[in-house]
C-alpha cells in the first residue's frame, strides 16, 4: 500500500466514522426514514453528475435487478437501522457495532457454502458477541427508553452489509461506479414506501439539513468513489482493513461535538470487537506491511 491509498484509506475511515456523526444529529429531527431518503437521494445525485462528467453509463435496464438488491441490502436497509438506532445510541456505540459486518459475512458465507465454521471464526464470533456485551453491557444508554431494540437494529443493519458482500460473491460482474450510483438510484426508490411509516419528529434547521447533505454528499457518494478506488488499487482484503479505522474515528467525532464519554468499556469493547473481526478476515498488519514491502522491493 503506497502513500496515496494510506491517505486514501484514513480519509474513508474518518468520512465514515463521520457518518454516524452525522446520523446522531439528523435522526432525532428528521426520523430515520426521511434522513435516509435525503441521503441516499443525494448520493444518487452527485454520482449522477460525476457520472455524466467521467461518461458512465449506468445500463439501468440491464441490471436494474442487480442494483436493487445490493441497494436494499448495502443502503436502504442497513441506512434505515442505523438511523433508527442512532434516534438512541451513542455516534461511538454505532461505530463499533458496524465492525462486526465482515463478522456476520464470514458466517453467511460459510452457511452458503453449506461448510462448517473454521475455529478461528467460530471463535471471532464469540469475541464479537463478547466485545457487543461489553460495550452496552457497561455503557449508561441500555438505560435509555428503547434501547435494547436500538442495538438490534444496529447489529442488523451490520448483518445488512454481510449479506450484501455475500451477495456480491456470487453477483454478475458490474463496474464499480455503475454499482454505486445504480445503488444509490434503487435504494432511493425503495425508502419511498417506507416513509409514511417514519414521520418527520421536528422542522430540521440549517445544522442537521447540512449533516443529511454531508451523509449523502460526503459519506455516500464521495466515500463510494474512494472504497471502489482503494479496492482496485490495493485490492479488497487491503481496502477492508478501513472497518478497524472507523470505530477510532467515530469515538473521536462524537467526543469532540457529541460530548459522549468513552469509558474503559467503550475502549475494551472496541478492542474485542475488532479482535473478532480480524480473526474473521485474517487480518494482520504484519502481512499489510510485508505485502507493501514486497510491492516496493
Amino acid at each position: 500500500m503506497d502513500t496515496a491509498s494510506f491517505l486514501r484509506l484514513l480519509s474513508l475511515a474518518a468520512i465514515w466514522g463521520a457518518s454516524f456523526l452525522f446520523m446522531r444529529i439528523g435522526a432525532p429531527v428528521l426520523g430515520p426514514g426521511m434522513l435516509v431518503e435525503l441521503r441516499v437521494g443525494f448520493a444518487a445525485l452527485f454520482l449522477a453528475v460525476v457520472g455524466w462528467f467521467l461518461h458512465k453509463r449506468l445500463r439501468a435496464t440491464e441490471h436494474w435487478r442487480h442494483y436493487l438488491i445490493l441497494g436494499l441490502f448495502n443502503s436502504a436497509l442497513p441506512f434505515l437501522l442505523y438511523g433508527y438506532a442512532a434516534q438512541t445510541l451513542s455516534a461511538s456505540l454505532l461505530s463499533i457495532i458496524n465492525a462486526t459486518a465482515p463478522i456476520w459475512g464470514a458466517i453467511l458465507v460459510a452457511l452458503a457454502s453449506r461448510q462448517g465454521l473454521q475455529a478461528k471464526t467460530l471463535l471471532g464470533l464469540v469475541l464479537g458477541i463478547c466485545g457487543v456485551a461489553i460495550l452496552v453491557g457497561f455503557d449508561a444508554v441500555v438505560v435509555r427508553p428503547g434501547a435494547e431494540l436500538a442495538i438490534v437494529a444496529a447489529l442488523g443493519a451490520a448483518l445488512c452489509y454481510g449479506i450484501a458482500s455475500t451477495y456480491a460473491r456470487s453477483a454478475k460482474t458490474v463496474e464499480a461506479f455503475a454499482n454505486a450510483h445504480g445503488s444509490m438510484w434503487a435504494a432511493t426508490l425503495l425508502m419511498l414506501p417506507v416513509l409514511p411509516f417514519f414521520p418527520v419528529i421536528e422542522t430540521p434547521g440549517v445544522g442537521v439539513m447540512a449533516s443529511v447533505l454531508a451523509l449523502g454528499v460526503v459519506c455516500s457518494g464521495v466515500a463510494y468513489l474512494l472504497y471502489f478506488r482503494l479496492i482496485a488499487d490495493v485490492g479488497p482484503a487491503s481496502a477492508l482493513t478501513v472497518t478497524f479505522l472507523i470505530p477510532v474515528f467515530g469515538m473521536l467525532l462524537g467526543g469532540l461535538f457529541l460530548d459522549e464519554v468513552v469509558g474503559w468499556h467503550s475502549l475494551l469493547g472496541a478492542l474485542v470487537v475488532l479482535a473478532g473481526t480480524a480473526l474473521v478476515t485474517g487480518f494482520s498488519p504484519r502481512k499489510l506491511f510485508a505485502a507493501r514491502a514486497n510491492k516496493h522491493a
